[in-house]
Parts: structure tokens; sequence; C-alpha cells
């Protein structure tokens, strides 16, 4: 599993196995720290200082602002309705899908498990529970847990 040329890393960026990760048309901000079996596809943007923990999915389309911390095996999604194949057989492209963005805001941190849905925005600081599944929005500052995420309360660290 490579780092491609295509990946732009910032300054003192940390790949702690650089064989054990597939990093792809992405960016890497300044002093970020990446675990062991991540990917990050084309077109994803993670921030300056954040954590991504191993065995995570950064799929196409999904920004991630600066000092986030994302934990073990989060897995993000980036189409509502994904499909392998054409309604005629033919196997899908890429012209026949829309990706649908997804924004980490700064500060933010997602527990090990959790799954992002396409399209949401997690706000400022806010905090997703492990294993929660995020299908909307959260609040800046809010704590988020379970299946479907729901508000459980405020982060206090603001």
């Amino acid at each position: 599993m490579p780092i491609a040329e295509s990946v732009r890393l910032g300054k003192d960026v940390k790949v702690f196995h650089h064989s054990l990760v597939n990093l792809y048309g992405c960016t890497v901000g300044d002093e970020s720290r990446i675990g062991a079996f991540v990917e990050i596809q084309k077109n994803a943007t993670i921030g300056a200082r954040c954590k991504i923990s191993s065995h995570t999915f950064i799929c196409e389309g999904v920004l991630i602002e600066d000092e986030v911390f994302v934990g073990h095996g989060v897995m993000f999604t980036n189409d509502r309705f994904p499909r392998a194949a054409n309604m005629d057989g033919s196997p899908q492209n890429e012209a026949d899908w829309e990706v649908i963005p997804t924004v980490v805001r700064k500060g933010a941190s997602i527990g090990s498990n959790a799954t992002i849905v396409a399209g949401v925005i997690i706000g400022v600081r806010a905090l997703v529970g492990a294993g929660a599944v995020v299908t909307k929005d959260v609040p800046d500052y809010a704590i988020v847990a379970g299946v479907p995420a729901t508000i459980i309360g405020e982060s206090r660290q603001r």
C-alpha cells in the first residue's frame, strides 16, 4: 500500500508505517499524524495537527479541518445511494454517481468505529461517541452517540 506521488504532505507530517497506508491524491496538513492501515482517497483533505488513527477510511470528498482527532476504524462514506452497476447491468464508473461532500470542523473528535454518512457537517469541537452512526449534522460543541447518533450533551471544552 503506497503513498502516491500525487499526495501533498505538509511539514512534519508523521506516517508511522509508510508501507501500511494507502494515500493517493489527497492533502495532509502540517504536523498531522497518520496511523497504520489508513486509506485516504483522492480529493480528501486533512488539516494541520490532526490525528488519524489506524484502520480508518477517509474517502473522496471529505474535508477534515485542523486539530481533529479521528479514532480507530472510523468509516466515512461519500455516496447516499451506492450501486455497483447501472440499471442496464453495466458496471458503474465515476460518471455514474456524484460525490457528496462531508466536513469535520476544527477541533472535533470522532470515536473509534464511528460511521460518518455522506453529506454531514460535524461542528467545531463536537464529540462523536465510539460506534455512533452520524446521519445528520452535528452542531458545534455537541456530544453525540448512538445509532443513529443523537445529541446527549455539550462539550465542556470550548
